[in-house]
């Protein structure tokens, strides 16, 4: 046994051009070929193993090959032959057929998509139609007398501005008259509607100092029918101390809109963020009182404090003053807090508490910078949609339970 790149079989005596390499293994293999005889007369059975290996380490090298390669045969892809790839091509002449199209089940649905579900941008479509109501048929309930509601909380940032102005838009685009009383200095209701309100511009100051009439400081809102404003500039911010020395200081407001020559459907006052002349004028002049609240806990914390000061209001100066609506905003359906503040606020004031829920919606924030309410400027959105069907339940209550008012 020699390590020089050959085999020699001991058993025999060969010469030195019948060595069999190690690396060629297949049968009747030698440098002249002179072998290729004897490989097609040897039997079937010896054809993987080398010529002069024992008969015993034959066979088992041939069961460990047959293994392996059934086992690796898969595993391998196989190239084809150049006979195959010669057979397939196709002559340059030879016409090509186009394949038909396999007919499509008209009764099939994709899974991705419910059988009954409309696509997102479909349905926000019909709710964008159904909110702007160009065709102006889709009304909602109007009331039998004027509604003046009073939009208060003196707790700040929990959405009374903006729940003013949307629900205003909302009922105004469906066929009610419907205004809008700025009494907060900061005039954050007339940039939602687009009402100018700068300095020497007439205001609700106007009217609560110098008795100016109503219909002179009311401006109606550009493209949005039925619904008219009545701004507040910064000059409202010194009313409360001129208010002190005026007689009758708290009906100021209720007075110059009982004396408004037309009529309205719903007045909506937008209060400012205190308990000061300013919203104890808007608590008389109105009958119902509509509170924002907030979905945390310091909403919840002044909540008692306001109820307080609207039964001394109803004790001593308006004993038609109700809290007839709770609005739940800013809600966040990702905290437990929420969910708990909706609880609570539920369990306390019943069916006061509308079903719909303002939630928390970025188009919401972005509409006053263009000058709108959402219900223009996104009108398929999330926030716009809940406005709406607050709305909406606001005027179907307001049927059933008609309030007593001036016609």
């Amino acid at each position: 046994m020699h390590d020089d790149g050959r085999y020699d079989d001991p058993r025999a005596n060969r010469s030195a051009n019948d060595h069999v390499s190690r690396e060629t293994s297949y049968p009747g293999w030698s440098p002249d070929g002179s072998g290729s005889e004897q490989a097609a007369n040897r039997p079937a059975d010896s054809a993987a193993r080398p010529v002069n290996a024992p008969s015993e380490s034959r066979s088992a090298a041939n069961r460990r090959n047959t293994t392996a390669s059934a086992r690796f045969e898969q595993a391998v892809p196989q190239q084809p032959t150049p006979d195959a790839v010669r057979d397939a091509t196709v002559a340059p002449d030879a016409p090509t057929v186009p394949a038909e199209p396999e007919p499509v089940d008209p009764s099939y649905v994709s899974r991705e998509t419910a059988e009954d579900d409309d696509p997102p941008l479909a349905m926000e479509a019909m709710r964008a139609v159904q909110i702007l109501n160009p065709s102006g048929e889709v009304t909602m309930p109007r009331p039998e007398r004027t509604r003046v509601m009073c939009v208060a909380n003196q707790k700040g940032g929990v959405g009374k501005t903006t729940t003013t102005v949307n629900l205003a838009v909302a009922l105004a685009l469906h066929g009610n008259r419907v205004l809008v009383v700025d009494l907060d200095p900061q005039g954050n209701a007339s940039t939602g509607l687009n009402v100018p309100h700068h300095t020497g511009v007439p205001d609700v100051y106007d009217c609560l100092i110098n008795s100016l009439p109503l219909e002179e400081v009311a401006q109606p809102v550009e493209g949005i029918p039925n619904l008219w404003c009545v701004p507040a500039t910064i000059d409202l911010a010194g009313a409360e101390i001129e208010l002190v020395s005026v007689v009758a200081r708290e009906s100021r407001l209720s007075r110059a809109i009982e004396a408004y020559p037309g009529h309205f459907d719903y007045v909506f006052i937008d209060c400012p963020p205190s308990l000061g002349l300013l919203t104890v004028n808007a608590l008389v002049a109105a009958q119902e009182v509509l509170i924002p609240i907030q979905c945390e806990y310091y909403a919840l914390e002044g909540l008692n404090q306001l109820i307080n000061n609207i039964n001394l209001v109803r004790q001593h100066l308006n004993p038609r003053l109700e809290v007839s609506t709770i609005l739940l905003t800013m809600y966040d359906r990702r905290t437990r807090l929420a969910d708990a503040v909706e609880q609570d606020v539920r369990n306390h004031f019943g069916d006061k508490v509308l079903r719909s829920v303002i939630p928390r919606n970025v188009r919401v924030s972005e509409a006053p910078s263009y000058g709108q309410s959402v219900m223009t400027y996104d009108p398929g959105s999330r926030g716009a949609t809940s406005y709406f069907e607050a709305a909406q339940e606001i005027a179907e209550r307001g049927v059933k339970e008609p309030v007593g008012r001036n016609a």
